[in-house]
C-alpha cells in the first residue's frame, strides 16, 4: 500500500471515472486501473464496481474510503508543515461552499484575499446544499467548509448573520406589508430554490404544518426572481443570496422579512481544529478578517 494509491482510490471515488482521475491527477487510465487492482488484490477486498452511472464505491469501499482520506489529510498536513519549517508556503486547500449566500457573497472576498497572501496554496472548490457540503466534511472531500451555525459535529467560526426573505410580485396585495407569514406565503404557489437553503425552508414548512403548493423549482437565484417577477409564485431564500445588484435586475420583485423572523448564521466548519492543516488555519484566519467587513 501506498499514497499514491490510496490518493488514487480517493480520487476515482470523487470524479466516478478513470479517465477523470487520470486527468486529475496526471497520469494514464490504465495507471489508476492497474494502481487500484494492486490495492484491492493486496487488500483482499473489491472497492470498486461498476454501476449504470459508472464507477461506484462498493460498501466496503466506503468504509474504508473514509480512512483513506483521514490518512491523506494527515499527509497533506505534515507536508505543509515541513514547507512551513523549510520557509515555503504549499499545499491544497479543499474549500465547501453552498449557493449564493457564501459562494457570490462571502467566498469572493475570502479567496482573493488568501490567494494574495498564499499563492502557492492550490486552492479547489466545490458548492453543494447545506447538508451536502456538511456531508463533504464528514467524509473528508473537503477541508473547510460554510456551514449554517450551529452545528456541533463541527468546530466552527461565524462569519455573518443573514435571515430568511420572501420573495413576491410587487404588485401583489402583499408586497405592501412590512413582512409576511409563512401561513400568507402558502397562499401563491410555491417556487423552491435548490440552492443551499432549501432544506431549511422545507424545515421551516414541516414545523409550521404547512404545505406549500410547489410548482416550480430552480438552482440560479436569478432564475427564482425572474419567475416570481412573471407572476409563478412567491419564493423564499436566504437575504445574502439575493443582493440588491441582483434584485435590481428584476424591479417587479420585492424581498420581505418573514413574521417572525427566521435568521441564521453563516460560519466556516472543519471537523477538527487540532487537525487543520496549516493552509486551513491560514484560509480561517484570512476569513475571520474579512468577515469583520461583512458585518
Amino acid at each position: 500500500m501506498t499514497f499514491t494509491q490510496l490518493e488514487i482510490f480517493a480520487v476515482v471515488a470523487e470524479l466516478g471515472g478513470f479517465t477523470a482521475a487520470g486527468q486529475r491527477l496526471g497520469i494514464t487510465q490504465s495507471a489508476v486501473s492497474h494502481a487500484l487492482k494492486q490495492l484491492e488484490t493486496e487488500w483482499g477486498v473489491t472497492l470498486l464496481s461498476r454501476g449504470p452511472t459508472g464507477i461506484e464505491v462498493t460498501e466496503v469501499g466506503q468504509s474504508l474510503l473514509l480512512r483513506v482520506r483521514e490518512l491523506l489529510g494527515v499527509s497533506e498536513a505534515i507536508r505543509q508543515e515541513v514547507a512551513a519549517v523549510r520557509g515555503l508556503n504549499r499545499g491544497v486547500l479543499r474549500i465547501g461552499s453552498f449557493g449564493t449566500t457564501s459562494s457570490l457573497q462571502v467566498l469572493p472576498q475570502i479567496l482573493e484575499r488568501f490567494t494574495q497572501s498564499h499563492p502557492e496554496i492550490d486552492v479547489f472548490v466545490d458548492e453543494g446544499e447545506d447538508d451536502e457540503v456538511s456531508q463533504w466534511l464528514i467524509e473528508r472531500r473537503v477541508d473547510v467548509g460554510f456551514v449554517v451555525l450551529p452545528d456541533e459535529r463541527f468546530d466552527t467560526v461565524p462569519l455573518v448573520e443573514d435571515q430568511l426573505v420572501a420573495l413576491m410580485p410587487a404588485t401583489h396585495p402583499l408586497a405592501a406589508k412590512k413582512d409576511v407569514s409563512l401561513s400568507e406565503v402558502c397562499t401563491m404557489p410555491f417556487i423552491m430554490t435548490l440552492a443551499g437553503s432549501a432544506s431549511a425552508i422545507q424545515r421551516l414548512f414541516e414545523q409550521e404544518r404547512l404545505h406549500p403548493t410547489v410548482k416550480q423549482r430552480y438552482a440560479q437565484i436569478i432564475t427564482i426572481i425572474k419567475m416570481v417577477e412573471s407572476g409563478s409564485g412567491f419564493s423564499i431564500v436566504a437575504d445574502l443570496a439575493a443582493p440588491e445588484p441582483v434584485m435590481a435586475l428584476c424591479p417587479g420583485v420585492v424581498k420581505k422579512p418573514l413574521d417572525p423572523r427566521v435568521k441564521r448564521s453563516v460560519g466556516l466548519a472543519v471537523l477538527k481544529r487540532a487537525h487543520a492543516s496549516p493552509a486551513t488555519e491560514a484560509f480561517l484566519k484570512v476569513a475571520k478578517s474579512v468577515a469583520v467587513s461583512l458585518r
